[in-house]
């Protein structure tokens, strides 16, 4: 899978990308990715992709033109237009669900806005998906297309060592996952849980299915009510 991120601070996007799980897997041949300096398309010889906006307000706003030309730059090598990402409050939440989906996808570009924002005109232009992570403000796009990118990246066969890994965890049919336990048995006079001992998988899985209900319950009653419509037996 092949990753553009069109940004203003292309090494925040590579130095945060090239660690433990994901930069083996970009090391692997699993995932590619690439960070597209607006600026290196600007017509301003100090590489100027701001100006005000009309009808006055606080702050600069990105400019439609150097945006255009970089996110063109990624689909004229890869001869087609995949699908574009604008990570912004406006849009719909990103969950599991949708990183699954994107994970189909072969190539995805992320826009990282900055300053007060994108020209509209552009965004009209390339934008297919509008995404938050979100109800907060951040300065920037680069953090949540680096968290987008790590959840569908997990997704990708190949990234995760153990591939039931992906599959266990939270969220997973809008449950949380269960608790997990290592060595000793006992700590600070806390024991495991005689069952995670017996060795009958049949009654762990079950254990475990159960403990994620009730965590579910307890920490996101808005998780359990879609549960609850999904399994209305349960």
């Amino acid at each position: 899978m092949r990753f553009f991120v069109l940004t203003l601070f292309p090494d925040m996007v590579r130095d945060g990308l090239h660690t433990s799980i994901i930069g083996r897997a970009i090391q692997a041949g699993h995932l590619s990715l690439e960070a597209v300096n607006i600026r290196d398309f600007s017509a301003n010889k100090h590489q100027k992709v701001d100006d005000y906006p009309y009808g006055g307000g606080a702050g600069m706003l990105m400019q439609a033109q150097p945006v255009y030309d970089a996110f063109q730059s990624v689909t004229e090598r890869i001869g087609r237009r995949p699908r574009c990402i604008y990570l912004t409050p406006q849009g719909k939440t990103f969950h599991q669900k949708m990183a699954k989906e994107l994970a189909m996808e072969e190539e995805l570009i992320f826009l990282c806005g900055h300053y007060e924002g994108i020209d509209e005109r552009v965004l009209e232009e390339i934008v297919t998906d509008y995404v938050s992570i979100g109800d907060y403000v951040l300065t920037g796009g680069e953090l949540p297309a680096m968290v987008m990118i790590d959840a569908i990246s997990r997704m990708v066969p190949g990234v995760l060592s153990n591939e039931e890994s992906g599959s266990t965890e939270s969220f997973e049919d809008c449950l949380l996952e269960y608790p997990q336990y290592s060595r000793p048995e006992e700590w600070m006079g806390k024991k495991v849980p005689q069952i995670l001992l017996s060795g009958h998988h049949k009654n762990i899985e079950a254990w475990r299915r159960e403990q994620s209900k009730m965590r579910t319950k307890e920490r996101r009653p808005d998780l359990w009510g879609q549960y609850l419509l999904e399994h209305p037996k349960e």
